[in-house]
């Protein structure tokens, strides 16, 4: 990767080609050998991507640059969807863009060191904290399960670990859970009004042609649309679209696994709250329409227990009167400033995916 410095910015300039595997009528080329056995990952749904490992390759603290500068983030469009982590004090947006090429971001900012990750199969976007296996960056196998990424740790190199898990499958790692940090995702467009003095990965004007287009191509993301690139997928449960995103939970401390899908609460108007209780715990998922994004958070600022309700399209708690947006930030009143934390657990990602990763879900569509 090679980087070009003008302006005021640094941006990103790497040439990327993304094979995409082709298919021979309904067999697919590429899928691994029967007899590859890892762990207790059904080998019908392990596949091989074509790619090779760091065929798609991560990045390490790619360049940054201020949501305004214009040049460097050329290679977006208002609907384009980033992915937003809170590091060391700092927001910082990871396009969709970039993770359609890249599928790994590691970064370290301060004592934080986060694997920012992105499946454009299964439209899951997960960040992990990298300390709990010593720092290790991740780097992309080129293997499938699900459809779902396969990452690899780069101080083992023999441990796999797919990504919706979010913990080893098999090598010398085999078992272990990774932390997980919350992200929120949502719109450039709504990142560009809700984050001012945030920043964004940047790309070289020169390349930002091949970072502005989907490579899987416009039509894979169409919620109806059931392909997954004839990589296998577990197809049982189909309450929603194969492709509607949903913001999801995964089983923990008793609770079900659950989903919001996006279109069911986006028909509930232009912002939303639902509460409930996750892992013994409160907790409530915000919705906001015009920035097409869902958070789920714990309701309590301080000591203080927050419930909410809506007030003229917006969402306000009950105790102090503060409005809330959609990165669990109060935005007026009382608690102007404050910020509600993000469940690290929930995640985004396309529901036939997510469905076969968590089967038994409940979905919320009230």
């Amino acid at each position: 990767m090679s980087r070009f410095q003008y302006g005021q910015g640094t941006a990103l300039a790497v040439a990327l080609v993304i094979p995409i595997v082709a298919c021979e009528g309904d067999v697919r080329v590429g899928f691994i050998p029967e007899d590859l056995a890892c762990g207790d990952l059904n080998p019908v749904y392990l596949a091989d991507g074509g790619v090779g490992r760091d065929g798609i390759p991560a990045l390490t603290d790619p360049p940054f640059v201020p949501v305004e500068d214009e040049v460097a983030t050329t290679y977006m469009s208002g609907d384009s969807r980033v992915i937003g982590v809170l590091l060391d004090g700092e927001w910082l947006a990871i396009p969709h863009n970039i993770m359609y090429r890249h599928e790994i971001v590691n970064l370290s900012r301060g004592s934080e060191e986060v694997a920012v990750t992105y499946c454009p199969l299964t439209g899951s976007a997960l960040a992990f904290d990298r300390s709990s296996v010593d720092g290790a960056e991740f780097g992309v196998s080129g293997l499938l399960f699900q459809a779902n990424l396969i990452m690899y740790d780069r101080n083992t190199e023999d441990s796999l670990w797919p990504q919706m898990r979010g913990a080893a499958a098999c090598g010398s790692r085999a078992g272990q859970a990774l932390t997980r940090h919350p992200v929120v995702e949502m719109t450039w467009a709504g990142w560009q009004d809700l984050f001012t003095g945030s920043t964004v990965v940047g790309v070289d004007p020169l390349d930002a042609d091949q970072y502005s287009v989907n490579p899987y191509g416009n039509a894979y993301e169409n919620p109806d649309n059931p392909d997954y690139l004839g990589f296998p997928i577990p197809r049982e449960d189909d309450r929603r679209p194969p492709k509607e995103r949903v913001l999801g939970l995964p089983a923990s401390g008793g609770s079900d696994p659950m989903a919001f899908p996006f279109h069911a609460m986006e028909a509930r108007g232009t912002a939303w709250v639902h509460e409930f209780h996750y892992g013994g715990e409160p907790a409530a998922v915000l919705w906001d329409a015009d920035r097409f994004a869902a958070i789920a958070v714990r309701p309590v600022v301080g000591e203080q227990r927050l419930t909410f309700r809506m007030e003229n399209d917006a969402i306000v708690d009950n105790e102090t009167g503060s409005a809330w947006n959609v990165a669990g930030e109060a935005v007026s009143g009382p608690l102007e400033g404050g910020h509600l934390a993000g469940i690290p657990e929930a995640y985004v990602a396309f529901w036939l995916a997510w469905a076969g990763f968590h089967p038994g879900t409940e979905l919320i569509v009230e």
